[in-house]
Order: C-alpha cells, then sequence, then structure tokens
C-alpha cells in the first residue's frame, strides 16, 4: 500500500515560482523536509518513494505540462497500483483569496484544465484535492497571463505560510482518513 502526493504545474525554469506551480512548490517543500529528492523519471513524471513510519509514500510532478496531468498520474497509479482513495491532488485555485487552503474529497474541475485531465484519466471525479487559492486577476488581466505569472513580495508570506500548512496537512493525511485532514486544514 502506498500513497500518492501529487502537485500540479509546469515543468521549466521559466514557470518555477508562478502562480500555477504552487502545487509544485509544496512537493518540493515535503521533498526537502524528507531528505527525498526527486529523482526518478517515469511515466512523464518526476518521483520519488519514502519510506516513513506511515507506510510508502510517493512524491510526484507531472512532467506533461498542466493540461495533460492526468497522464502521468494515471500512468503510475496503474503500474504502482494505487487506489484513487490513496491519493491527494495539490493545485492553485482562483476562486480563493492568496494563501487560503480549500479540500475536498471529490467535485468537478471548476475549470482547471488540470484537474479535468486527472478526471478524465482517472474516470472518476472522487479524488482528495488540496487547493490553495491564488486569487483573481487585477481587472484587465487575461487569467492565463496571471496563472504564469509571479506572487508579489507582499504575497510572498501569504504564499510560503500556504505551502508549509500544505505539506503538514499531507503529514497529517499519512495517518488519519482525509476527512480529518479537511476538519482540521480547511479555510486556514
Amino acid at each position: 500500500m502506498m500513497k500518492l502526493i501529487i502537485g500540479l504545474g509546469n515543468p521549466g525554469k521559466t514557470y518555477a515560482g508562478t502562480r500555477h506551480n504552487i502545487g509544485f512548490e509544496v512537493i518540493d517543500f515535503l521533498a526537502d523536509k524528507w531528505n527525498s529528492p526527486l529523482t526518478q523519471s517515469k511515466f512523464k513524471g518526476m518521483y520519488s518513494v519514502i519510506h516513513r513510519p506511515e507506510g510508502k509514500v510517493m512524491l510526484l510532478k507531472p512532467l506533461t505540462y498542466m493540461n495533460l496531468s492526468g497522464e502521468a498520474v494515471g500512468a503510475l497509479m496503474d503500474y504502482y497500483d494505487i487506489a484513487i482513495e490513496d491519493i491527494v491532488v495539490i493545485y492553485d485555485d482562483l476562486d480563493l483569496p492568496t494563501g487560503q487552503l480549500r479540500l475536498r474529497q471529490k467535485g468537478s474541475a471548476g475549470g482547471h484544465n488540470g484537474i479535468k485531465s486527472l478526471i478524465h484519466h482517472l474516470g472518476s471525479q472522487q479524488f482528495n484535492r488540496m487547493r490553495i487559492g491564488i486569487d483573481r486577476p487585477p481587472a484587465g488581466m487575461k487569467v492565463p497571463d496571471y496563472v504564469l505569472s509571479r506572487f508579489s513580495k507582499d504575497e510572498a508570506p501569504e504564499v510560503e505560510e500556504a505551502v508549509r500548512k500544505s505539506a503538514e496537512a499531507c503529514e497529517f493525511w499519512l495517518s488519519k482518513p482525509f476527512i480529518e485532514v479537511m476538519t482540521k486544514f480547511n479555510g486556514t
């Protein structure tokens, strides 16, 4: 049995630190904290497998670009026989204030192309999600430009706290049901 923590984002230095890559930031934070760099590459993703007291955990960053994230996730889940209830997907959300967390066990894609891809490849909307708020674009700015922009210096403390809290929620989930994780971390 293995749990899979997936951070969504776009690969490459061009996208590093952008709003759309906050899921990657949580994975990087956990990889650093657990001293387990993502050195394995298979099925269009970079990952590492960590042996923790709670059991095996995989950290995954799909390298397919956001819109095709489900390709990497679905292939790894099939190969390692990971059940859908044993995954959590971390990604950005325009409809939440910057840094706010919202956890759910199911739902639609809500316009997020990475989640649309996951739903398509997993054949289900019922999987654990951790959304991190990035707020709406300012008037006149197009959504694609906004999600590929970087956080301002004023937003940096909120973003750092959100990444830390998201990592803490992931660690809590390793030994608790996701419903308890939701109760503890929703809205923080």
